[in-house]
């Protein structure tokens, strides 16, 4: 045999590994992760805005909520009072009223052009907001969780439903609109009993 006799073609050949790139291990690794990451930051997000349903508004008597300030002030009203945004109302909907909500709350609830609050008279204490004269009802006394506040100096009366713990900024916000679309006229009080 000659040294330069080609090995037989049915020898053992030795098993050397394939060697895979750096890089190609590191994407191998990385996509599954980041498809990880994604799915629980987007399920995060779908969980912090669910789709929210039409907010259904039961009929309260309001004779002037189509009133030419009721109108201009339903159509001045922001799309979101603090961290709650404008609902659709479902249909068919009061006239003179508008809502905004959230997830994890019940809605903030509008209404304008109702009738004087039968516990505003002469001796009710008032809050001034941003310019807006308040008088404020607790629903405790009747087992709401939630206040309703009423401005009681743009001639018609507009109430605003909050729930209890949402704090005073959808009051100051609002406030802000009313000031911005309505003008102040003088308070009407009902007389106090007896008088």
């Amino acid at each position: 045999m000659t040294e330069n006799t080609p090995p037989a073609e049915n020898s053992e050949q030795l098993d050397v590994p394939e060697r895979r790139s750096p890089a190609l291990i590191a994407t191998a690794v990385a996509l599954p992760v980041a498809l990880i990451i994604g799915v629980s930051i987007a399920a995060v997000v779908a969980g912090r805005n669910p789709a929210l349903e039409p907010v259904a508004l039961g009929p309260v008597p309001a004779p002037a909520a189509d009133s030419a300030s009721c109108t201009s002030l339903l159509g001045a009203l922001p799309d979101t009072v603090d961290d709650f945004t404008k609902a659709e109302l479902v249909e068919p909907a009061p006239a003179g009223a508008a809502a905004w909500q959230r997830s994890d709350s019940e809605p903030i609830v509008l209404r304008c052009g109702l009738d004087r609050p039968v516990e505003f008279d002469r001796a009710a204490a008032l809050q001034v907001v941003n310019g807006v004269q308040w008088f404020q009802v607790s629903g405790t006394d009747v087992g709401l969780k939630a206040s309703t506040w009423f401005a009681v100096d743009r001639g018609d009366y507009i109430g605003i439903t909050v729930p209890d713990g949402t704090g005073p900024t959808p009051i100051q916000e609002i406030s802000d609109t009313i000031s911005a679309t309505l003008e102040q006229q003088p308070l009407d009080p009902a007389p106090l009993p007896g008088n």
